[in-house]
């Protein structure tokens, strides 16, 4: 009798697990089935439905689904597995654990994504967003859900959380003082990504460094140099020196002396600065609004014609060149009233020396340079 009933219940056991392992075998299935065929369907209606938020939500949330039907087959298949119990407190934290990180998963994927979403919003809505802005926000959502799935699967595991935060305060002195650098530049950054001195591509000029930005991080900035060196610069230094953005500018200066000799007569002076006046108010590549061509002042070695104008362009090339094109008209100017530029000249005194004199000076010698 002891024997019989021994083998009814090791029967009861094996059909028990028989269920078990069936239950589970049929939520694999259901899986399979959800990846091949349900969750294509959605996908092909999401693309049309309009806007394109509804695909990013899919695709992040696809392999995390596929885990929830095994969490969920396990949990159903443990109600009929004789060896452990449903209710079991353990077993029970463990699967809501297992579905907190399965959403945080599919959060974290989404965020992963969340610039293309900002882009999305920012088109549909008319928002201006910063391009700078839309990583950071991106990178802040990622942190935010993984500290949130943390504290609440440490909860689950009846883990005191507020005692871990608080010893984080206690060491938040230390961890300061050690990281005050680090602290430093992620302050820069942001200074530097909300008050948009710059963004990529500008050409910039500070006390440390000259040329294009290439990259702007939380910690640095990479500026390509003109020599093509790329320098990286920490975003505390940049963040507290004076930064010029030559890219921000409309229209590029140009301003020179031109120096007449002293045996110009009146006339052809006058005659070179209207002539020069009038060749920058008629060529297309200079700014009409400002332009000042005047003879200003007496100079040691010459009379002193004072040019002050803007080019339309600032490109660095496009501004060479059209400089060139003044500077070979206002040669041609000259070359044409017969008039002369101006050289600097000294006077050298040499002393000779003379027997029964003594030391005199001699006659002075002019030297041209």
């Amino acid at each position: 009798m002891t024997w019989n009933w021994d083998m009814l219940t090791q029967y009861d056991a094996l059909v028990d697990i028989a269920i078990a392992a069936g239950i589970f075998l049929l939520f694999l299935i259901f899986r399979k089935i959800f990846t091949k065929y349900i969750f294509a369907l959605l996908m092909k209606l999401g693309k049309k439905a309009p806007g394109d938020i509804f695909p990013y939500i899919l695709s992040a949330f696809e392999k995390p689904v596929r885990w929830l039907f095994i969490i969920i087959g396990i949990y159903v298949s443990a109600g009929y597995f004789p060896y452990l119990e449903q209710t079991n407190p353990l077993f029970l934290d463990i699967i809501r654990s297992s579905v907190v990180f399965i959403i945080g998963w599919g959060l974290f994927n989404l965020s992963s994504s969340s610039s293309q979403f900002f882009y999305r919003v920012e088109e549909r809505f008319n928002i201006d967003i910063d391009d700078l802005l839309i990583p950071f926000l991106s990178k802040a959502l990622r942190f935010v859900i993984v500290a949130i799935s943390i504290s609440i699967i440490a909860q689950e595991f009846d883990y005191d959380v507020g005692g871990f935060v608080a010893g984080l305060g206690l060491g938040g002195l230390a961890f300061a003082l050690a990281a005050k650098d680090a602290i430093g530049n992620l302050f820069g950054g942001i200074v530097i990504i909300t008050e948009k001195p710059f963004t990529i591509g500008d050409w910039i000029k500070t006390d440390s460094v000259e040329g294009t930005v290439e990259d702007i991080t939380f910690r640095s900035t990479r500026v390509r140099t003109f020599a093509d060196a790329l320098v990286t610069v920490p975003n505390a230094t940049l963040a507290n020196e004076s930064i010029i953005n030559w890219s921000e500018m409309g229209k590029r200066q140009i301003t020179f002396d031109l120096r007449l000799t002293y045996d110009t007569p009146r006339d052809k002076v006058e005659r070179v600065v209207e002539q020069i006046d009038l060749l920058l108010k008629n060529h297309s590549g200079i700014d009409q609004e400002t332009i000042f061509v005047k003879f200003n002042e007496y100079r040691e070695n010459g009379l002193n014609i004072f040019l002050y104008f803007f080019t339309k362009t600032t490109a660095w090339g496009e501004y060479l060149k059209v400089r060139e094109e003044i500077n070979l008209s206002i040669m041609e100017i000259l070359e044409n009233e017969g008039v002369s530029i101006a050289l600097p000249a000294r006077r050298l005194y040499m002393e000779q020396q003379d027997d029964e004199h003594g030391d005199e000076p001699g006659p002075p010698v002019r030297q041209e340079p």
